[in-house]
């Protein structure tokens, strides 16, 4: 039985829609998902009258497809910026801003304080005065099991200490009642996570006045990375 010539273009566009589709479908499966992030506020006063108000705005994260396409690898790409405002009698002294993130498999990270994420790198022992304590060096190479979290600091800054010695800080020092810090397409990539696995932001905030040094901390809100 012969086919018309027709018949045969037909077929041949039918076979090339088909698979075009295919291709369409499976780049869309394999698109990156851009994830914007409300940020928050916090107001703390402290005990000298200090007034120090912390924000976290402009945040947001882009999940990708890991390159080891596989349920057990993560990445993510995320962006933020925290202001600091500090007002009453010890507002010019300064401080230190120290963003990262936690990352949590199996786990829930909603919480905060010592029951949620602060258990995976933040030390909570002395209250509110939360003290930055984050365990892993990047976010770039973090290895978690199902319960485990874990807390990074974003910044790597390198400058010699007073000796004259390399020294890696990771936070970013203000001077006066106001400073901030910002970041664009920090790496998060997690490997070992069988289950879900959430991150979210954190910026421990070290702030000097004549009579107090106090930690505020601000939490953003948990996101999905697959």
């Amino acid at each position: 039985m012969s086919l018309s010539m027709d018949a045969v273009k037909a077929a041949a566009l039918g076979i090339a829609v088909t698979g075009a589709l295919g291709l369409c479908s499976a780049t869309t499966a394999h698109a990156d998902t851009y994830v914007p992030l409300p940020g928050g506020q916090v107001i703390r006063a402290l005990s000298d009258g200090t007034v120090v108000t912390v924000r976290l705005v402009d945040e947001s994260a882009t999940i990708s497809p890991s390159m080891g396409a596989t349920p057990l690898h993560r990445n993510a790409w995320v962006s933020g910026r925290v202001l600091v405002e500090t007002s009453g009698p010890g507002a010019e002294s300064g401080g230190f801003i120290y963003p990262g993130y936690t990352v949590g498999c199996q786990v829930n990270i909603a919480g905060g304080g010592a029951k949620g994420s602060a258990e995976g790198g933040l030390d909570w022992s002395d209250g509110q005065n939360t003290r930055p304590t984050a365990g892993a060096a990047t976010g770039a190479n973090l290895s978690l099991g199902p319960g485990q979290s874990q807390s990074f600091f974003i910044l790597d800054q390198e400058s010699p200490d007073l000796f004259g010695n390399e020294h890696h800080y990771k936070s970013n020092p203000f001077q006066g009642n106001s400073g901030s810090v910002t970041w664009s397409d920090s790496t998060i990539g997690l490997s070992g996570c069988g289950g879900y696995a959430q991150a979210r932001t954190f910026a421990a905030v070290e702030v000097f006045t004549p009579n107090v040094t106090a930690w505020v901390v601000i939490w953003g809100q948990p996101f999905s990375i697959g």
